[in-house]
Formats: C-alpha cells, sequence, structure tokens
C-alpha cells in the first residue's frame, strides 16, 4: 500500500495572520523498511568485518585466549 501524500500549506485569511498551519509528508511504510535493512546491512557487514580481523590478528600474534572469545563472538553471529 502506497502513500500518495502531498504537501499542503492552510492558511486562513486576513483574519488571524498568526495562525498558520503545515501538514508534512509522511515516508511509506516500504521506504522506511527498506532504508532500515540497508543500514543493519552496513552494520552487520562491518562489525563482521571488524570480527574478521581480530581473529585474524590474534592468530597471528598466537593469542588462544583471545582467539577463542573471539570465535564464540563469531559462532554467536552465525547462530
Amino acid at each position: 500500500m502506497k502513500k500518495h501524500m502531498i504537501d499542503y500549506q492552510l492558511k486562513k485569511f486576513d483574519r488571524n495572520a498568526s495562525k498558520v498551519i503545515f501538514a508534512r509528508r509522511e515516508i511509506s511504510f516500504e521506504v522506511r523498511l527498506t532504508a532500515q535493512m540497508i543500514l543493519d546491512e552496513i552494520c552487520f557487514q562491518g562489525n563482521k568485518a571488524r570480527l574478521d580481523q581480530a581473529i585474524n590478528q590474534s592468530l597471528d600474534q598466537k593469542d588462544k585466549e583471545r582467539f577463542q572469545t573471539l570465535s564464540k563472538q563469531y559462532s554467536y553471529i552465525w547462530n
């Protein structure tokens, strides 16, 4: 269901010029959902890349404890 809305500016005539009513356009649900899903995917990919880099760094440094904690976090992402 797409919303078809138009911006209107309603004004009273010269009787009381201080009262102006503004109507704002709403963003459709599909656009908001798509934007939220794209932002979620960008955040997920960034966090996953950062975690991959940290795991690789712990392997290079042969830090077993850090590798185990990071691999638990990594498995949590995929479960």
